[in-house]
């Protein structure tokens, strides 16, 4: 029998994954966030066109801080899941591929994903 060094477990929090890993994972984890999100969000809509007093009920229901929040948690996903599904796609025909390229795109997404975040919050929340 054959001794292999491989380990038993694989612990992976112990993992230090680059930060392109990080960004893939969140991709993922944002499409299913967004996913989730579909059916309050069409029942948000269909509440809101009944009539001006359930218009007038959803509006002071996103007052409330943890509306805000799943608002502001669902726009993050968005902007994330767009911007890293652009980033992949560049990757897809060939751009960004050596090593270096990668970080510095994966990088970019998390700047330009923060700027765009700040102007929504600043434009929209305040």
């Amino acid at each position: 029998m054959a001794s292999t060094s491989r380990p038993i477990y694989l612990n992976l929090f112990k993992i230090k994954l680059p930060i392109s890993g990080i960004i893939s994972i969140f991709h993922r984890l944002t499409g299913v966030l967004m996913f989730l999100a579909i059916p309050v969000s069409l029942y948000l809509l269909q509440l809101s066109v009944e009539s001006i007093s359930s218009y007038e009920s959803v509006v002071s229901l996103m007052l409330y801080p943890l509306s805000r929040f799943f608002i502001l948690l669902v726009t993050w996903s968005f902007v994330h899941h767009f911007l890293t599904g652009i980033r992949f796609l560049l990757i897809d025909i060939d751009l960004f591929l050596d090593k270096e390229s990668v970080r510095r795109s994966a990088w970019a997404v998390v700047f330009v994903e923060f700027v765009l975040m700040v102007v929504i919050v600043v434009g929209v929340f305040l």
